[in-house]
């Protein structure tokens, strides 16, 4: 009994996308105003979690040897819907007495910051929203496909060179092209691919990120009820003078959710799920 139950599992859910695949796709102006309009509404729910972030970087030399690793592992939450990193480890070992008061001196800096700083607005100008990615970017070639047993929406996406930015992040996007996807029920963005098609030069053209650079960033939808990073993967090409270049690929990886209740007691268990398209 148990072996018919896959297969027809798999035709039902097939079937399913056939029919969404068939559907007219939404309006692109519509749906990505609605994508904006869900992720400013689940700011306020992001600030009931928080989770686990493991950094890995890779630095390589001229010959594409592995030079050399370093992690850090971080405990993130949010404010004001601006997301707080705090950092416990650093190459696998626990922060100093010392490394701590730093740390929470820093924690509090940005906390207060936050609390100062509008919703979709950066903390740091090396730093982009998702948010504020999607009013940079235009987007084309709209198209379903399916993702986790979920019907997408995907787009080819490049940064619109007459959005006005603030900062540096935000002026490094408009060199950006790549491919979004979004949940075509939550209208969430589950998978962002870009890659730098220029270089973007830092510091008074003192350095500057490689054309070639890659990120991967992915989001997923934990406890049915909002959509959190789990892993992101960058490939950067970095130049400066003097220098031959900076070579690495760093990866992300989120995971341990946790949800607060009002006294503030965590709730371990919270969950990444994949619910089938309806």
């Amino acid at each position: 009994m148990k072996l018919l139950v896959l297969p027809i599992v798999f035709a039902s859910t097939a079937a399913a996308f056939a029919q969404a695949a068939q559907a007219p796709l939404p309006d692109v102006t519509t749906l990505m105003k609605q994508v904006e309009d869900h992720q400013h509404q689940l700011d306020q729910i992001r600030e009931n979690y928080t989770y686990h972030e493991v950094v890995i970087t890779h630095e390589f030399d001229k010959n594409g040897n592995i030079k050399k690793n370093e992690s850090e592992e971080d405990n993130i939450f949010f404010v004001n819907g601006h997301e707080i990193d705090r950092k416990i480890k650093k190459n696998g070992k626990e922060l100093s007495a010392d490394e701590q008061k730093k740390e929470q001196e820093h924690v509090e800096k940005d906390v207060e910051k936050a609390t100062k700083t509008p919703p979709g607005q950066s903390l740091d100008k090396n730093e982009v929203s998702v948010t504020r990615l999607l009013q940079i970017m235009k987007v084309s070639n709209p198209r379903r496909e399916q993702m986790d047993n979920r019907s997408m929406i995907a787009f080819d996406f490049t940064g619109d060179p007459h959005a006005k930015t603030h900062g540096i992040a935000e002026d490094a996007s408009k060199k950006l092209s790549g491919t979004l996807w979004i949940d075509e029920n939550d209208r969430q963005v589950r998978r962002m691919v870009a890659r730098f098609d220029d270089n973007f030069h830092l510091g008074f053209g003192l350095f500057s990120v490689g054309k070639g650079s890659t990120f991967t960033f992915d989001q997923k939808l934990v406890n049915n009820e909002l959509w959190l990073p789990t892993d992101a993967q960058a490939h950067v090409v970095a130049h400066a003078i003097g220098i031959i270049g900076w070579r690495g690929d760093v990866a992300v990886t989120d995971n341990d959710y946790q949800k607060f209740h009002a006294d503030a007691a965590q709730q371990p268990g919270a969950t990444v799920v994949n619910p089938p398209t309806n």
